[in-house]
């Protein structure tokens, strides 16, 4: 209840089947551009009759890269230069659009650091791809 309004809101987690796993072991995606650790968040407001929906996907840098761990506290990411990362990305981003439609990506990779040629290549990535679907923040 707010301001004495009475609604319900779920909240809902859905996680996928494919590439799940702990953290640093499975990372990127696979050849049919499944993302790891891929999880879908829908909120839904019911009030007086009337649903909104809201859904929320997360999941590791759609590209090929592994962080094997190590003693290290945070082992550093390795950005596989034997494969072609823009078929398994575009597959995956031709894939959100079909369950989802338009896609807003926010980057919350630390652009310092170990992380920043993730970030940099990720980006670099979104716009090669030129899809008007998709938009990068």
């Amino acid at each position: 209840s707010i301001n004495g309004k009475c609604f319900d809101w779920l909240l809902v987690s859905r996680r996928s089947c494919f590439r799940a796993g702990v953290r640093y072991y499975v990372r990127g995606i696979d050849s049919e551009g499944h993302a790891a650790n891929f999880v879908e968040t829908e909120q839904i407001v019911h009030y007086k009759g009337s649903k909104a929906s809201f859904v929320q996907t997360r999941g590791s840098i759609p590209f090929f890269w592994s962080q094997r761990p190590n003693l290290k506290y945070k082992p550093k990411p390795q950005i596989s230069k034997s494969v072609n990362h823009m078929d398994g990305f575009q597959r995956h981003f031709d894939s959100q659009i079909i369950s989802y439609g338009k896609q807003m990506i926010v980057n919350l990779v630390n652009q310092k650091g170990s992380e920043k040629p993730l970030e940099q290549t990720f980006a670099k990535m979104v716009n090669s791809m030129a899809n008007v679907m998709v938009r990068y923040m």
